[in-house]
């Protein structure tokens, strides 16, 4: 059977047009997590998908102790008053963040603002009642607090998690259809997840030849100089032009499909690839480092093309990994430990799904639902 989501909650705004929703998709031991996301475009339908998204995202972490919710604001973070909204909003969630409801940051809302609000409105890091009386986990909310401050590759560790253990399925993935060398990968979206993973990719000798942000696309078929881009990076995950050599092509970045490449990385919005464009994607593999960036249509269309994807919710689950290690106590509070273990268990949940897709003739979404459905549908703390 097919859950619904348990509860969703809407807020206006008192202040400006902002309108925002927050969404329990299932409670693990009176407990869930996921991310708040700010964009012009976010609806209740998407906030409800992302949790549903989260809830299986969780399942294929291996927790124990989380399920799935999504928290989502209709405004454009770019606004100099975003972050006000982003306060508003989370004072109105408080009595839910107060009952289990863990929300952390995502598209256009930093996580550390999220826990600097929550500090200011006397919540702190979201945890249920018997969370808070556990000496195990006290201990891990302060290595937690700690972790936030902690850097590796030169990226805080939640700047870079999701986008390395991404790297990792994307090698894995690529390793399991047969191919022995490094691709030619396109990124979409330079933000935390899509800079991070262009340095792993980088690092393991794959040739980035393409990275679009909201302004454009830069392409380059030698392979682009990431180092130099992510060092010249600008605020949002916007590229700098004055980075670019004389031989970088600059493309609409609706362009992104068209790209001589064999990967494509979505790492931005959700449903970017859909009816409308699955029939333009030349590359053999799509790697979901978004969340829910191609549609059930394009999903048709990508299967009859012969288009492997590496599923959203067993590839960029870094973000709640990190968490989930550190507050629970599973994994020692060192930044080298912690990267290991997100990238051994997404490369794990990868080799799985696609040896399991190849042999039962299924796609690589069918096996990865199958595997990972939540099973656990508890209530929320009271």
């Amino acid at each position: 059977m097919s859950h619904k989501p348990y509860i969703t909650v809407e807020w206006n705004d008192t202040e400006t047009d902002a309108k925002g929703w927050l969404c329990a998709y299932n409670f693990v031991n009176h407990y869930c997590g996921g991310g708040t996301r700010m964009h012009p475009t976010v609806t209740k339908e998407e906030v409800e998908r992302l949790a549903m998204t989260m809830g299986y995202k969780y399942k294929a972490c291996e927790s124990k102790t989380t399920g799935g919710c999504k928290g989502g604001v209709a405004y454009d973070y770019k606004k100099p008053d975003a972050k006000d909204v982003l306060r508003r909003y989370l004072i109105a969630m408080a009595p839910y963040i107060k009952a289990g409801v863990s929300i952390g940051g995502d598209l256009g809302v930093d996580y550390s603002d999220v826990l600097d609000i929550l500090e200011e409105i006397g919540i702190g890091l979201p945890a249920t009642k018997e969370m808070k009386t556990d000496p195990v986990i006290i201990q891990g909310i302060k290595d937690h607090d700690a972790l936030c401050g902690m850097k590796y590759d030169g990226f805080l560790m939640y700047d870079m998690i999701t986008g390395y253990g991404c790297a990792a399925g994307l090698d894995e993935a690529w390793k399991a259809m047969g191919n022995k060398e490094p691709g030619k990968v396109v990124v979409q979206g330079f933000g935390c997840v899509g800079a991070s993973m262009c340095n792993s990719l980088d690092k393991m000798g794959y040739k980035v030849v393409g990275i679009a942000d909201a302004n454009g696309l830069v392409e380059c078929q030698d392979g682009l100089d990431v180092k130099k881009l992510i060092a010249g990076r600008k605020p949002k995950g916007e590229l700098n032009p004055d980075d670019f050599e004389e031989k970088y092509i600059w493309r609409k970045n609706s362009e992104w499909l068209d790209v001589d490449c064999d990967i494509i990385v979505p790492a931005a919005l959700e449903d970017v690839i859909n009816k409308d464009n699955a029939n333009d994607v030349k590359a053999k593999l799509i790697v979901e480092a978004a969340n829910i960036p191609v549609t059930e249509e394009a999903d048709k269309i990508l299967k009859d093309k012969g288009v492997k994807i590496a599923v959203d919710f067993t590839t960029n689950l870094g973000g709640i990994r990190i968490y989930e290690v550190s507050v629970f106590g599973i994994v020692p509070c060192d930044p080298a430990l912690i990267v290991k273990d997100t990238e051994d268990l997404v490369r794990k949940n990868t080799k799985l799904v696609f040896e399991k897709a190849e042999k039962e003739g299924k796609t690589n979404r069918e096996v990865a639902r199958e595997l990972f459905t939540p099973d656990v549908f508890d209530t929320p703390d009271f």
